[in-house]
């Protein structure tokens, strides 16, 4: 059993696909569940706590180098979320987590990415791809090093892109897809299912 804590920072549908996922009793072994936003008007806050009755958390940033890490570590330990114990979901969290924080969890932080990394790391992937004229592209679950976008890849899902899509139309085809591997990511990974070679390399057991 374990531990999970997902960090959002707006309305948190990969989020909710998460939820949904672990109430429905397709992803199992979920001890307690934790959501922690680093912004406080987030919607996905509301959701989580009136739909689900999950636990919720605000940490704010802070102006002083290294203080948000510091205060996130402690809210997720006093919520026994270890790095033994647990696994983070970033779901449409918008900040990059520092090295400390990425250590003190390595290789237990997952994240959802709108492209078929390596290619179109960071903001606005869907653009990236339209603007590059790529015919297809889609979205990918990793686990997060301290690079952007950067860490070892879990599950990638392909979404064809049409000549009339606009950013929108695309966010909205990749986003389907999104939730359905990032729900598989997780229950692989509670399931102990995922190998990590060569600290690059994630090869899933049978």
């Amino acid at each position: 059993m374990i531990n999970l804590a997902i960090l959002i920072s707006g309305r948190g549908s990969n989020m909710k696909s998460l939820l949904q996922a672990i109430r429905s009793g397709e992803v199992k072994g979920v001890k307690s569940v934790l959501v922690v936003s680093n912004n406080p008007d987030a919607i996905g806050l509301e959701i989580a706590k009136k739909e689900f009755g999950v636990k919720t958390s605000v940490v704010e940033p802070d102006i002083r180098e290294g203080s948000f890490e510091k205060r996130l570590i402690s809210e997720l330990e006093k919520n026994d979320v270890y790095a033994h114990n647990g696994v983070i979901c970033l779901a449409g969290f918008m900040r990059i987590l520092g090295p400390d924080f990425v250590n003190r969890y390595r290789n237990k932080i997952l994240n959802i990415h709108p492209s078929l990394l390596p290619a179109f790391k960071g903001l606005n992937a869907q653009k990236q791809a339209l603007l590059a004229g790529v015919k297809v592209t889609g979205c990918t679950v990793h686990m997060v090093d301290n690079g952007v976008d950067s860490g070892p890849i879990i599950l990638q899902k392909c979404v064809p892109v049409y000549d009339e899509d606009t950013e929108e139309s695309l966010s909205e085809r990749i986003l389907i897809e999104e939730h359905q591997i990032y729900v598989k990511a997780l229950s692989l990974f509670i399931s102990n299912k995922l190998l990590l070679k060569d600290n690059r390399i994630v090869q899933i057991r049978e």
